[in-house]
């Protein structure tokens, strides 16, 4: 019989499970933050009263649920709260979680109030988050199944759009937080580094790639886009743009952006890549939209020295 209990608990830290066999339970790991339900849980208490957990991706794993939680350094109620569903007597609870309260794992977690919107409810932000991304931006159906896109109704990213971006092995290195009303504080993202590679885990290094400014602008484009989540390019993807051997780079950052994109088009010109400079004029992507943004693309002309040197005289 499932422990109710257990499972709640256990829920309440890592949100909703899916049951699997033998008693399993997977979650989305925390730890590395795979796009799929990858930490695996044994909700039923074996004979050693242990409850296994293992993350098939990262390898982080236990015997016990309460070094789960010691590395996840949940708070005082939550420890309690596990003891309880786990039928533990703890003569002294606060002096555990003394011990393992200090001992704090870092790691960037999508907002705990996020929810996908493959499993949210059909409330007025949900309809009005799915108006903004379908009305407002243009994306469709595919696009916020593709981009594993959610929001929030509470907390401090309230009433915004969360845009996830994972890395080659699918975890989590970096999220946007975009205001789905209008409002004046529209923008709010983790305070992490951004030299990261955003979206790679859509990227195909052996074909054109398109750096652009912003995750909206990434998913208009949609094919082999990589934001750079601000007007400079990040020193990890400089390097793997070079150690892949990347042949072609669109550059298709805002007018406002055209003296650092110049930059960035003369640095790879000097590395061997041709370099398409795409002038956006006063728009961006997502405002341009998909097959319009597709066909400049397309009858953009390779940046030569003397073009280069032209739009820095302009500038």
């Amino acid at each position: 019989m499932d422990n109710v209990k257990l499972i709640s608990s256990v829920e309440s830290v890592l949100g909703k499970g899916k049951k699997t066999s033998n008693g399993n339970v997977a979650h989305f790991c925390p730890f590395c933050n795979h796009h799929k339900r990858k930490l695996e849980i044994q909700m039923v208490t074996n004979s050693k009263g242990e409850n296994p957990w293992n993350c098939w991706t990262c390898q982080r794993k236990g015997r016990k649920l309460i070094n789960l939680y010691k590395q996840l350094n949940t708070g005082y109620e939550k420890i309690v709260e596990l003891n309880n569903a786990l039928g533990v007597i703890t003569k002294d609870i606060n002096n555990l979680f003394t011990e393992y309260h200090g001992n704090k794992s870092s790691y960037l977690s999508l907002p705990k109030e996020y929810k996908s919107f493959l499993d949210a409810e059909n409330t007025p932000d949900y309809r009005n988050a799915l108006k903004y991304l379908r009305e407002d931006r243009g994306f469709t159906n595919f696009d916020i199944i593709k981009y594993h896109l959610g929001y929030c109704n509470s907390g401090q990213y309230k009433h915004k759009i969360i845009i996830p971006s994972y890395n080659i092995s699918g975890s989590l290195n970096f999220f946007v937080g975009r205001d789905f009303y209008d409002s004046s504080f529209k923008h709010k993202n983790p305070n992490v580094s951004k030299d990261i590679i955003g979206f790679e885990l859509y990227i195909n290094w052996n074909l054109p790639v398109i750096l652009v400014e912003g995750a909206i602008d990434a998913m208009t484009i949609k094919r082999n886009a990589i934001p750079l989540f601000g007007k400079t390019i990040p020193d990890e993807l400089r390097k793997r743009l070079i150690e892949k051997k990347v042949k072609a780079i669109y550059i298709c950052l805002d007018k406002d952006a055209q003296k650092q994109a110049l930059a960035v088009a003369e640095e790879f010109i000097k590395e061997g890549i041709i370099v398409y400079f795409v002038n956006l004029q006063e728009k961006d992507p997502n405002e341009i939209g998909f097959e319009p943004m597709i066909k400049i693309i397309k009858e953009t002309k390779p940046l030569s020295f003397s073009d280069l040197i032209r739009y820095k005289l302009n500038i």
